[in-house]
């Protein structure tokens, strides 16, 4: 069990868990969950929090086979800018460590963006609170429990 597990548990949320072993062949999470778990990268999703020049911290969820794109998120969030928030104050915030940050279940609730690919999937993979771990869960489920909004956040190329 972790704060993810436990908040989807708490508003019955269906979502299955797939559990893997790490390697240290990669140095990328998400794409090592996904070979391990044989799931297209497109399909996995990767948490991250980015700091906004208002100071806030935002989650923004993106397919492991892209990038965050900044200036995009920063107008989801109404900011002028964006930028990866500082490893140390990620941490503190959502109580997970770097390659293992649910976006549910942090210690404080940030607004949240789901790159708008994930409408393309019956369900995605994102990551279970821990390195090893992911849900597997509907993306409508998922910006619900979160009350996350899809928007273009992710460069694809």
């Amino acid at each position: 069990m972790t704060p993810a597990t436990q908040l989807l548990d708490e508003h019955n949320v269906p979502y299955q868990l797939h559990q893997y072993e790490h390697t240290t062949a990669h140095s990328d999470y998400g794409i090592d969950a996904s070979q391990q778990l044989g799931v297209a990268p497109e399909q996995v999703f990767k948490t991250l929090v980015a700091e906004l020049d208002t100071h806030a911290l935002v989650v923004a969820i993106v397919p492991v086979s892209g990038r965050l794109h900044m200036k995009s998120l920063a107008a989801a969030a109404h900011a002028k800018k964006a930028f990866m928030a500082d490893r140390a104050k990620v941490e503190k915030t959502t109580g997970y460590v770097l390659g293992g940050v649910s976006p549910m279940g942090q210690k404080k609730a940030l607004a949240s963006f789901i790159d708008e690919s994930a409408i393309a999937f019956d369900t995605i993979f994102i990551s279970g609170g821990r390195r090893g771990l992911e849900i597997e869960i509907e993306p409508f489920a998922l910006a619900e429990a979160i009350d996350a909004a899809f928007v273009a956040i992710a460069d694809t190329a």
